[in-house]
């Protein structure tokens, strides 16, 4: 089996422009790994995050693609690999623009919303596994939402987040054999501009065990430890960076 510390890492990270997906895509580089940064519509945001890795002696590639589509998942796949063989992917786009109660919220928005955030990850992973070799690692992006269920909120990103989880175990059992482990992080709120509200990290704060919200960069270490060979016996684990949630 080829471990990832014997050849140059190239990992994939889509939602890599902006709040988690940036604060991950930094945190991989400066542990050596040369990033394809995905983005959907926020071209300046992510080339801003290829300028910033370059600049400080790494290699990345800002590629646009939507995760509900496997052609543009494909291409981004083959994009990343002028990079070279690929090796990661984190698995990180996500959305919730339905917010509220279930009874209010557009059946469209949370369809939407459901693509994006269950559909969307098994189709990235999907299209990096046909591709990755040995030694390769997988990180899905799930949420504490997945447990809490997120009531008043968006319980339908909660049980995308569940089915992402589900995910994660269950193909870690299935690529095991050929040397992929596929493992979860799973976030607690997060100050980022992911939220409607941008208050909301700070009006979540007292519920949570430690009393604050948390940083991007927590995410990141978690993320990158998970990809690491630190973490070479770790596989179908959801790690939770919650603050004690």
């Amino acid at each position: 089996m080829t471990s990832p510390s014997s050849a140059p890492r190239v990992t994939l990270v889509t939602g890599g422009g902006r709040g988690i997906g940036a604060a991950i895509c930094r945190r991989l580089a400066r542990e050596g790994h040369a990033v394809v940064v995905g983005f959907r519509s926020d071209a300046t945001a992510a080339e801003s995050i290829v300028a910033e890795i370059s600049d400080g002696g790494g290699r990345a590639l800002a590629v646009r693609v939507d995760v509900t589509d496997p052609a543009s998942l494909d291409a981004f796949v083959a994009a990343g690999e002028r990079l070279g063989p690929i090796t990661g992917v984190v698995a990180n786009a996500g959305a919730a623009t339905a917010v509220g109660t279930l009874a209010d919220n557009d059946p469209a928005a949370i369809r939407a919303d459901l693509d994006v955030n269950l559909f969307g990850v098994i189709a990235t992973v999907r299209a990096a596994l046909a591709r990755m070799d040995a030694g390769g690692a997988v990180v899905t992006i799930s949420s504490a939402a997945a447990t809490l269920g997120s009531p008043g909120s968006y319980v339908h990103y909660a049980a995308a987040k569940a089915g992402v989880e589900a995910f994660t175990v269950g193909l870690s059992k299935e690529v095991a054999t050929r040397g992929i482990r596929v493992n979860a992080v799973a976030p607690g709120t997060i100050w980022t501009e992911f939220h409607q509200d941008p208050e909301r990290p700070a009006k979540v704060a007292p519920t949570v065990p430690m009393g604050r919200a948390g940083e991007p960069d927590e995410i990141a270490g978690a993320v990158a430890w998970l990809l690491s060979d630190d973490a070479s016996y770790a596989t179908g684990a959801v790690l939770r960076v919650a603050g004690g949630l």
